[in-house]
């Protein structure tokens, strides 16, 4: 690294999805569809649950920030890929790309977070039921939330100024539509062995602390139902979470699958494709996926659509 030449970084080349300019049109209509239906969907959500005091629950509470974190995860991306496209450019500039890792992070992980506040939220629920709006106050439900929300501003922050002592080489292509970290810290010139630790070390610890605190929370759930005697019971009890479980399947499946495309395949490009899943396609999903199965969201929709 040290023998390539080095340059003072203004801006980086985002290479986007495809070099083939016949697919320009179709990948911008297709961008643009998919984050208004992101955008709507979402925003319809959280408008459902504010407009109807029925929703005023922790459940609902939670979902709709977390519709809120889809509607801005998707919107560090996708509004300056349809840019690029139009305007057929691929820079972005440093301070633009710094920015966008940001909130790119923060919205990642606040999204993480919110799905195992609920899976805890859907334990108190199912297994102190008669205890749930004791445990599941507003003063808990908030901390929750600030603490989620801190945790993943502290690691935005933490990569962003890791970055900032980097000298960066002549070659700034990313093999990406976005600015993603691990690209842009192999374009770097100089030692980036501390950036890799810190990366593996927060990866370890933001996947395995909320994905040990779901797993535990609907092993309980589990326990819980199979407890129930009748069939509708456990059908009924079963059915409050079935929307949330249905989330946490997609989110990590698809940042799964993504993982190991990129570990098996040497083509950045092909890993940039996968990407879109859990970038544009989960935080699209989500809203049809709560609205399909939760009543409750349905009629809300439908009370604040007559309006």
């Amino acid at each position: 690294m040290e023998g390539r030449n080095k340059t003072h970084v203004t801006e980086f080349i985002l290479l986007g999805l495809s070099d083939e300019g016949g697919l320009q049109s179709l990948l911008f209509w297709l961008f643009l569809s998919m984050y208004l239906v992101t955008f709507t969907g979402n925003l319809l959500i959280i408008l459902a649950i504010i407009t109807d005091s029925r929703l005023h629950t922790p459940m609902y509470f939670f979902l709709s920030n977390l519709s809120f974190s889809d509607i801005s995860f998707t919107s560090t991306t996708i509004p300056k890929l349809l840019l690029n496209i139009q305007n057929q450019s691929k820079v972005i500039t440093y301070a633009g790309c710094l920015s966008q890792m940001y909130f790119f992070m923060l919205f990642g992980v606040l999204d993480t977070f919110i799905l195992t506040v609920m899976a805890y939220d859907r334990f108190v629920a199912i297994c102190h039921p008669l205890h749930y709006m004791v445990i599941m106050n507003p003063k808990l439900c908030n901390i929750l939330l600030l603490v989620s929300l801190l945790l993943s501003v502290l690691n935005s922050l933490l990569h962003d100024l890791m970055i900032l002592p980097l000298t960066f080489c002549t070659e700034l292509e990313i093999s990406h539509f976005f600015c993603d970290l691990k690209q842009v810290i192999q374009l770097a010139c100089s030692d980036t062995f501390l950036n890799e630790l810190v990366i593996y070390l927060t990866s370890g610890f933001l996947g395995l602390v909320p994905l040990t605190g779901i797993f535990s929370s609907y092993s309980k759930i589990v326990t819980s139902i199979l407890r129930i005697s009748s069939l509708s019971g456990k059908y009924k009890a079963f059915s409050t979470c079935g929307s949330h479980l249905s989330m946490v399947c997609l989110f990590y499946g698809t940042s799964l699958g993504v993982y190991l495309s990129s570990a098996t395949s040497q083509n950045s490009r092909t890993s940039a494709i996968a990407s879109v899943m859990y970038t544009v396609v989960t935080p699209m999903l989500n809203p049809f996926i709560y609205g399909v199965r939760n009543r409750d969201i349905k009629k809300a929709l439908r009370k604040f659509l007559s309006r």
